[in-house]
């Protein structure tokens, strides 16, 4: 199994560390069949908006692609890393060939790949954001550092995405559909499943605003509320102390002050996170 450093090879340099800016041998657009590409299976997107497909395709019609597609070459022809869009929309207009880049990458690359060209024509929902997230965890064992560097992303951002894993799948369905939005999300991640559910209605049939719905949230009983956000907003001074905890420890932190003290908590994503949290907060002394 090749070192660490080395399988990382590539990841946190976004696309052009992926995808030749000079044609060396093997790396200049060639002509491709369409037939013969497979999808990617790697694709976060999980839906695209036909009206939109629609108007590449006129465009595609006119001028032609004009951006390759990126795939790597398997047995039996060629699987699609980055390009769906075009490739479908080229099928739409009529044709049977596209311009390609091949490359033969790892299967985490093509995933990072993936998520970083739809991040940049901001064609993934919040909730396909964050299941690519965890599946760069879980089946690459990416920590959020890694992750955020993969696809050029803050840390922070990387985490609070990966904490809309955490809401009721009825409050994820809503945001994946565009019913509520991100803000509405965030705002009820930590309350209990029933108080999701309930203000999700709420949200929904009453269209409230974010504030409005961070205003309910912070209302809710103490008993309710106790899994909850802090009731009141985090002042500057323990923002600024929030802050160099995340960065000490390199993951989300959260503090949560009350009339008696208060708490901290510290996430981990991972065993090998768990362990590196652990080293760092004792010095390695087991």
């Amino acid at each position: 199994m090749a070192p660490a450093a080395e399988r990382r090879t590539g990841l946190g340099k976004g696309l052009g560390a992926l995808i030749p800016q000079t044609s060396p041998a093997g790396a200049a657009p060639v002509e491709i069949p369409i037939s013969h590409i497979k999808r990617n299976p790697y694709q976060p997107r999980q839906h695209v908006e036909q009206q939109a497909l629609e108007q590449l395709a006129a465009s595609i019609a006119v001028h032609g692609v004009l951006q390759p597609v990126l795939v790597t070459e398997t047995l039996d022809g060629y699987q699609l890393v980055a390009g769906e869009r075009r490739v479908r929309a080229a099928q739409i207009a009529g044709l049977d060939r596209v311009p390609a880049i091949v490359r033969q990458m790892a299967a985490k690359d093509q995933l990072a790949i993936a998520i970083v060209e739809n991040i940049q024509r901001a064609d993934l929902n919040a909730m396909e954001e964050a299941h690519a997230y965890r599946q760069l965890a879980d089946e690459f064992n990416l920590t959020q550092d890694e992750i955020a560097t993969s696809v050029g992303r803050a840390r922070s951002t990387v985490a609070n995405t990966l904490r809309l894993l955490d809401l009721e799948p009825a409050v994820q369905q809503a945001l994946s559909n565009g019913d509520i939005t991100e803000g509405h999300a965030r705002a009820l991640i930590g309350t209990p499943a029933v108080v999701q559910l309930q203000l999700l209605d709420g949200i929904v049939a009453r269209r409230l605003s974010v504030r409005r719905t961070e205003e309910l949230v912070r209302r809710l009983p103490d008993k309710q509320a106790s899994s909850a956000k802090p009731a009141a907003p985090v002042d500057g001074e323990m923002e600024g102390l929030e802050e160099d905890l995340r960065r000490a420890l390199g993951t989300k932190v959260s503090v949560a002050r009350s009339r008696k003290g208060g708490r901290i908590v510290i996430e981990y994503y991972s065993d090998e996170d768990f362990s590196r949290l652990f080293d760092r907060l004792t010095g390695g002394n087991a």
